[in-house]
């Protein structure tokens, strides 16, 4: 590949010097503040200004541009960016990063290497600094990280945590290694570091590394019994419940979820029991046993019924209505039960409202499918739905997201001489192909 030169950007650092008067740091603080008044989240920092005037980055992404314009009232072509971008090459052996990639480069590494000592807050030492007395911070840092990354997660997805997840659990096993501390304080941090394990467990699942997932929730089960931590157990149990039903194991899912039981049933969380019983009925959906997946749905809703407890941990609070449907809806569409499966998914959109934009978008893209799919097709509706669910790239980055949407526009696929589906794959290919739908 020929090398391409980068190409600075004087008007734009021009307007940031002489308009704005303001560093790079304190210029990106601007873009992020303006994007939050516009409704839009981004990360941007010093680096990625940085880039901009470089010329590492020709043409910022689409939420960028729209702040950019907002703020300076000038158009890019104003502020010294290139309207065009490089032809790609025919080679398939070999892979073009256009300037957008670039720039979302440059934004996840600033993330990246700011992500556990800022974005999560962990009080992070040299490698060779010995961690010393490890204390009722420490394990309350570790605590609140995990609160952070689960809260950052749920409305973007894992793609840009997962690094940093892997930062603080490296922090956290310092501590346990080499810390000194009291035996009270080594079962609480030791319980802290198995729910961090767990959660960067999940950001490993939900960015499509299962077998990172099942070694950081092994982890996460051996700290549980060290510590003699029943919720943690049992946490630990249903993960690796979903993860085998995720890799299309069923009879180890189940396993798994009626482990989590065992455990839960001591816990005094009715709506915790709720959640294992409904990952039982994941795995009996897998195996076609339509009674037992019954079974199961019936005692998750009884038990979820019974309103939540002050024994709930934290990290349940997903497990909300829409979750219940949505979970439900999964395991209708594994039964082939599709026509159940869409009210379901449908149910689940709804009742999440504005929150757990990942999984709105998850199913909303099963809405789609089982649109699609059907008894008696609704290709419209099946349109309709794939179209929303466009509107939560790229801000939501999951490698599940992505392969939900391949599935949408394969299910899809069989109705192309339907205009509505027509236009809607010529706009998949199109945001796929810019890397709109990049995780």
């Amino acid at each position: 590949m020929a090398d391409r030169r980068k190409t600075p950007n004087p008007q734009l650092r021009a307007v940031r010097e002489g308009h704005f008067q303001m560093s790079r740091g304190e210029f990106a603080a601007l873009v992020v503040a303006t994007g939050k008044e516009m409704g839009e989240a981004v990360a941007c920092a010093a680096r990625l200004v940085a880039a901009w005037e470089d010329g590492e980055v020709e043409l910022p992404r689409a939420v960028y541009q729209r702040i950019l314009t907002r703020m300076t009232g000038h158009t890019m072509g104003d502020l010294g960016f290139r309207r065009g971008t490089p032809a790609r090459s025919a080679a398939p052996a070999v892979t073009v990063i256009g300037p957008g990639e670039r720039e979302d480069q440059v934004e996840r590494r600033d993330f990246l290497l700011d992500g556990a000592g800022v974005i999560l807050g962990l009080p992070l030492g040299a490698e060779d600094q010995a961690p010393g007395k490890i204390g009722a911070v420490q394990v309350r840092a570790v605590a609140q990280a995990v609160a952070k990354l689960y809260a950052k997660d749920q409305d973007h997805g894992s793609a840009t945590l997962r690094q940093a997840a892997s930062e603080a659990l490296h922090t956290a096993y310092q501590w346990l290694q080499s810390g000194t501390y009291t035996s009270k304080t080594e079962a609480r941090l030791r319980s802290a570091t198995g729910a961090l394990s767990i959660a960067a467990g999940w950001l490993s699942y939900d960015s499509g590394r299962a077998g990172d997932a099942h070694s950081l929730y092994g982890e996460a089960l051996a700290a549980a019994r060290i510590a003699d931590d029943g919720e943690l157990e049992a946490h630990a149990f249903g993960c690796l419940s979903l993860l085998a039903k995720a890799s299309g194991r069923p009879r180890e899912a189940i396993s798994a979820a009626q482990g989590a039981q065992t455990v839960a049933r001591n816990l005094g969380s009715p709506r915790l029991l709720s959640l294992f019983h409904m990952r039982e009925a994941g795995g009996w959906a897998l195996m076609g046993d339509a009674s037992a997946t019954d079974r199961a749905i019936v005692r998750a809703h009884h038990l979820y019924a019974q309103g939540p407890s002050d024994n709930d941990p934290p990290w349940l609070s997903f497990y909300a209505p829409g979750e219940l449907a949505g979970l439900e809806s999964l395991a209708r569409a594994d039964l082939g039960q599709h026509e159940r499966a869409v009210s379901g998914a449908e149910q689940a959109v709804l009742l999440h409202g504005s929150a757990f934009a990942r999984n709105r978008a998850l199913y909303t893209a099963d809405v789609a499918i089982h649109h699609a799919v059907r008894d008696r097709p609704e290709p419209e509706a099946a349109a309709e739905a794939a179209g929303q669910l466009l509107t939560f790239l790229p801000e939501v980055r999951s490698d599940r997201l992505l392969q939900s949407l391949h599935n949408v526009a394969g299910a899809l696929q069989r109705h192309n001489r339907v205009p509505a589906v027509a236009d809607w794959i010529e706009e998949y290919r199109t945001t796929t192909a810019t890397g709109g739908g990049r995780a």
